[in-house]
This record gives C-alpha cells, sequence and structure tokens, in this order.
C-alpha cells in the first residue's frame, strides 16, 4: 500500500496546477495538518506501548484473564459489545481501538481465529460508539453544523444504529458458538495485567489518548522493571522496536495526507459536490445526495470529522431549501461519514488496527459486517422515509 500511496501522490503532483514549488507547497501541507501529526503522535506511542506490553508478556496475561472470565463461545460478541460500550463512553473510535486490539488479537491466536476477522469485530464496535456518544467530535460537528440538539440526533441516530448492532451482535454469538474448544488458560500474573487495565480504566473515563498511551507505557516499565523482565535498556528497545514497527503507517498516513490535500486544492471535492446537486429534485433525494457527499469527501480527507466539516454548509443550505428535519440531516452527516471511514483501508483506524493486528488493512475489510448493515439500514431509512411534515 506505501507504494500505492507514493505513485499516487508523484501522479498528483504532477498533473496538479501551479510551478513544482507550489504543488509541493500543497502536499507538504497535507502531509503535515495538525491534526494529522497528532494521529501520528499516537501511532508512535501506540507501538511503544503494545510492543513494551507484548515483550513483558503482558498481553499473554491479559488475554488469559479476559477468558478466565469470558467463555470462549462468547468472547466474539463479548469484543465486539465491549468496543461499543468503550467508544460510546469515550466517544473516540481511535482510543477504543489503541485499547482493546492488542487484547483481541491475542484472544484470536490463542483461540485460533483468524485475526483480521477478529480485528474487524473491534473495529466495527468502536464505530457504533464513535457515531453515537455525545462527546465525540463527529457529533459535536454534525449538530452544531445543522443546528439541533444532540439529544434529538441520539435519538433519530440510535433507530438506526441499534438494530444494525443487535443483528451484528446475534451473528457473532451464533459465529462464537461454533468455536470448537475453551483455550488452555495459562497462569496470570495479575502484576502484568496492569499497563491493560490501567489503560482501558484510564481511556473508560474519557482521559486523553495521549496521557493513557504515556501512562502505559510507564507502568509497563515500572512493573516490568520490578519483576525483573526488563532493565532500563532492554525496556527502551523494546519500545523503540514497537515504534519502528509504526514506520510504514506513519509514512502511508503523511502521503495520504498530502495527496488528498493535492485533490482537495484542485478542485476534486467541489466538482463532486456540483455534480451531485444536479440531481437533488426532492427530499429523498436530497438526503441521499447530503449521504453520498458526506461519505465522498471522507473517501478524498480519510477524515470523518473533517468530511462533516467540509459539507456541513451545503446540507444546511439543502435543508432549507426542502425542508429537511435538522436532525434527520445531522444524523445522516454522522453515520454516512464514520461508516466510509470504517471501511477506507487507508483511514487513521483501519491503518491503527491493522499495525497493531500486524495485518494488512484490505485482509480486514470483507469482515466489517457492522458498517456493511449499518449501510444497508442507513440507505433504507432514507428510501423508505416518511415526508417531513
Amino acid at each position: 500500500m506505501t507504494t500505492i500511496f507514493l505513485f499516487l501522490s508523484v501522479l498528483a503532483i504532477a498533473l496538479s496546477r501551479g510551478n513544482l514549488k507550489h504543488r509541493l507547497s500543497v502536499f507538504a501541507r497535507g502531509a503535515g495538518r495538525e491534526n494529522l501529526l497528532l494521529m501520528i503522535w499516537i501511532f508512535i506511542l501506540a507501538g511503544a506501548f503494545a510492543n513494551s506490553a507484548k515483550q513483558m508478556g503482558s498481553i499473554d496475561d491479559m488475554v488469559n484473564l479476559t477468558l478466565a472470565i469470558v467463555p470462549s463461545s462468547a468472547i466474539l460478541a463479548g469484543l465486539f459489545l465491549g468496543a461499543a460500550v468503550i467508544s460510546l463512553t469515550v466517544g473516540t473510535s481511535v482510543g477504543t481501538i489503541v485499547a482493546m486490539m492488542p487484547i483481541a488479537v491475542g484472544i484470536a491466536n490463542q483461540l485460533q481465529e483468524y485475526v483480521p476477522f477478529v480485528a474487524a469485530i473491534v473495529i466495527g464496535g468502536a464505530f457504533f460508539g464513535d457515531n453515537l456518544s455525545f462527546i465525540s467530535d463527529t457529533t459535536i460537528c454534525a449538530t452544531q453544523s445543522q443546528g439541533c440538539k444532540m439529544s434529538d440526533k441520539f435519538r433519530t441516530n440510535i433507530r438506526i444504529a441499534l438494530p444494525a448492532a443487535i443483528i451484528v451482535f446475534i451473528a457473532y454469538i451464533f459465529l462464537g458458538s461454533e468455536i470448537g474448544s475453551e483455550a488452555v488458560i495459562g497462569e496470570i500474573n495479575f502484576w502484568k495485567v496492569l499497563p491493560y487495565l490501567l489503560v482501558l480504566i484510564t481511556a473508560i473515563a474519557g482521559i486523553n489518548v495521549l496521557i493513557v498511551l504515556v501512562s502505559g507505557i510507564l507502568l509497563t516499565g515500572l512493573v516490568g522493571i520490578i519483576n525483573g523482565n526488563y532493565t532500563i535498556l532492554s525496556w527502551s528497545s523494546a519500545m523503540g522496536d514497537g515504534i519502528m514497527g509504526m514506520g510504514e503507517l506513519i509514512i502511508i498516513t503523511m502521503l495520504a495526507g498530502g495527496l488528498l490535500e493535492v485533490i482537495r486544492a484542485n478542485g476534486g471535492i467541489k466538482i463532486i459536490m456540483d455534480k451531485v446537486l444536479r440531481h437533488v429534485h426532492s427530499q429523498r433525494t436530497a438526503e441521499m445526495s447530503i449521504a453520498f457527499m458526506v461519505s465522498a469527501v471522507d473517501m478524498l480527507t480519510a477524515n470523518n470529522t473533517v468530511a462533516i466539516i467540509s459539507v456541513a454548509g451545503i446540507s444546511k443550505d439543502i435543508s432549507v431549501r426542502y425542508h429537511l428535519d435538522n436532525r434527520r440531516v445531522a444524523s445522516i452527516l454522522d453515520t454516512f461519514s464514520c461508516i466510509m471511514q470504517g471501511i477506507i483501508p487507508y483511514g487513521a483506524q483501519m491503518l491503527m488496527g491493522a499495525a497493531l493486528a500486524n495485518v494488512s488493512s484490505v485482509e480486514i475489510i470483507p469482515y466489517l459486517y457492522y458498517p456493511y448493515v449499518l449501510l444497508i439500514f442507513a440507505i433504507g431509512n432514507i428510501i423508505f422515509r416518511k415526508a417531513d411534515k
């Protein structure tokens, strides 16, 4: 995937307008966006924490503790429910994936389950809460831009998201029942479990993900040194190896940011919006156009919050012109941007999940049951809509 983004970036720079210095400046601006660099910080800290915890044996003990509490047959549904609850509480899919993915991968290996399949369960659950949480930035942007209350948007949104989540949850119960045998649970060192418990508890408490990861890294080092698993030098080496393992992810993220900024600067987003608006002639097509625009912009920006902000103004204009319910418009913006963000292989959440699971993000795509079911319900909600009063 790195080679693909490199090729596309070079091609975009070559075909864009202006002199070479200007084109490179536009690309650099996109590659160095503030929110993108913040995401890279999270990647770096996540790599350092995940590998230092793994080398100490913390993940193995956390997996054993989980399997001692939850039967193997219920583990798939449990992972989905856990990710959904955590993300609903903290309002961030990235923080949820960082906290849960290493444990989920360890469970997959223990139960001999296909890792991309289990990774997709966590990513799907993470987007359930990202879409609905009152403290999610997508919820805030969608409601503020359309002038509706968060509680009203939540009630509108839950009618779409909850049935989709219930169907997927039931599917995971049935799939989990096919797991042949209970895992062999090893001895649990509760000291080594502490770093992951700290990460999970602080994440659920809504503490900033950077602080969560730094706290986890420090506690991992402290426990590792006290238990004799680490010296300061070996702890530093484990963190360094984890950071290096995020190298390709960081390169792809910066290349994608630069590429998408070049597309935006050359009018790519405006062209899409103009073409879509030509087909609007009713409330149903108006809502469908808003859904398509926010999805398309998310594909181009790989950021659901930016996608909502980009189309919020024109969505409001469409809403006023065709007398749409602002609660439905806010729900459409949030839902479709989250669906697309959860599917594209170069989104931050997919890249993070794939890196922590040590698989390609493309391998995860076929198993994203929740985003696909949610997409069906969201489209159906528009097609079979009732006229606004």
